[in-house]
């Protein structure tokens, strides 16, 4: 699909904003720890550990599902964008086809009204049709973006049960996460672990 790294970007949008901040219940690595002395003092180097990000970015370009998924809406789209392109160019051929017979003198003056009433008709009829169609091009879309959001969110909380981090960081072209320690990436570990969930899931079905 010409549109996929576009379709793509605008499906890790949709899921950073629908995620934001993804955070989790604060565990054991957070919180206070107890002085030598008795008294509470926050542990910033536990409660920092317990931070890590994910870059949305790669793991929709690199997700199996999404690459799935994008290739049968492109199939849809593609056959979509190519009937209106066909209504379109037979209703073009008409009216050259009606403006040559009135350059020519070749239908009266009755007849040339009548024709160019049922003309405008079809021009009304093909615009709503167009425009039907692009609906359901964006609704096609749609459905994708919240089916791979879906997926990445259900694997992120289920990932996170084992994992047991304080906060999972949602980082999209450096936003949030302007600068950071690498080894808070968890982005290879998530992509690996998504996609052989999905490849599992995907062969059992197909059994």
């Amino acid at each position: 699909m010409k549109n996929v790294p576009l379709i793509l970007s605008i499906i890790a949008v949709a899921v950073a904003l629908a995620g934001g901040v993804y955070s989790m219940t604060l565990g054991p690595k957070a919180g206070k720890a107890v002085s030598e002395n008795g008294a509470d003092s926050t542990n910033v180097t536990l409660a920092t550990s317990g931070i890590v990000y994910v870059d949305l970015d790669r793991i929709v370009q690199e997700y199996d599902m999404a690459s799935d998924l994008g290739a049968v809406v492109e199939t849809k789209v593609k056959n979509i964008q190519d009937e209106v392109t066909r209504r379109g160019k037979n209703l073009e051929n008409e009216v050259i086809e009606f403006q040559n017979k009135i350059n020519k003198g070749l239908i009266t003056r009755s007849v040339a009204e009548i024709q160019s009433q049922d003309l405008q008709k079809k021009e009304a009829e093909f615009n709503e049709y167009a425009n039907q169609k692009n609906n359901e091009v964006i609704e096609e879309q749609t459905v994708m973006m919240n089916q791979i959001a879906d997926a990445i969110k259900t694997f992120l909380d289920k990932y996170n049960q084992e994992k047991k981090y304080t906060m999972i960081l949602t980082n999209q072209r450096g936003v949030p996460v302007i600068t950071a320690d690498p080894s808070l990436d968890i982005t290879d570990d998530v992509i690996a672990r998504l996609n052989e969930e999905y490849i599992k899931e995907k062969n059992k079905n197909n059994k």
